[in-house]
Formats: C-alpha cells, structure tokens, sequence
C-alpha cells in the first residue's frame, strides 16, 4: 500500500506538532523545516483542522496547534481520513465498476480486508509513539 504525499504531510505535521505541543507553527514555517510548498502544507492544516486533529489561530501569533493529546490521536484515523479519497483499486470508486471483472472477482473483498487491517494495526499506535522531534528520556 502506497499513502499519497498528502497523508504523508499529514503525519509530518502532527509529529512535528506533537513535539512541541505549546507552540503554535504556521504551515510556511513547517513548510521551510519539510522543504516542500507552503500552499500544499496549508491544505493539509486545513484539512487536519477540519478533521479536529488541529486547532488554527489568525494573526500576530497565530499558527496551528495540536486540537487533542497525542495519546488521543490514533495513526490510523489520521490515514483513513486523510485518504478517504483515494481508492485503493479502481472498483473502490463509487460508481467504479469499469472493471470487467466486478461481477466474479474474488480480490476485492481481500483487498478491502486488507485495508482494513492495515488501518486497524496502525490503530495500535497513537501519535504519542511517533513524537519528532523523539522526547528525551
């Protein structure tokens, strides 16, 4: 399985986050650190704020902060909304049944398990696990 740049923003920005909890970070100062474009990065802030994983502050001060605890965010929700949009087959598409094979295909329903239990086992870690920069111990 392949997560899109999006997702793989996505989680950046979180354990980035999650590492100084405190401090609020604009997405052209996250952006900079990642070396990637700040309008993408604002997207994915966006949508992670959409999401409840961050809250968003304009102005003098202003940047986004994580909306819960890292304990409280679990990897594989952050992977599932944020690749809600992205079929993992083309027959996972709604209406995508362009492939001749739909009527006696016997991979989907494999796949669509194997989904699921990729998301479930990345469900065993919360954020917490994945702090960047790692707390010292």
């Amino acid at each position: 399985m392949r997560l899109t740049s999006f997702t793989d923003f996505g989680l950046r920005v979180l354990m980035r986050m999650a590492g100084t909890p405190d401090r609020p970070f604009t997405a052209a100062e996250l952006a900079e650190e990642f070396r990637i474009s700040r309008n993408h990065l604002a997207k994915v802030i966006s949508s992670l704020s959409a999401a409840g994983y961050l809250e968003t502050r304009r102005g003098g001060g202003g940047g986004a902060v994580l909306a819960r605890r890292p304990e409280e965010i679990l990897l594989g929700d952050v992977v599932a909304y944020l690749e809600a949009d992205q079929a993992l087959v083309e027959c996972f598409l709604p209406g995508g049944a362009a492939c001749t094979l739909t009527p006696h295909c016997r991979l989907k329903a494999r796949l669509a398990a194997a989904e699921a239990a990729f998301i479930a086992d990345l469900n065993r870690s919360s954020l917490a696990d994945c702090i960047y920069p790692p707390v010292k111990v």
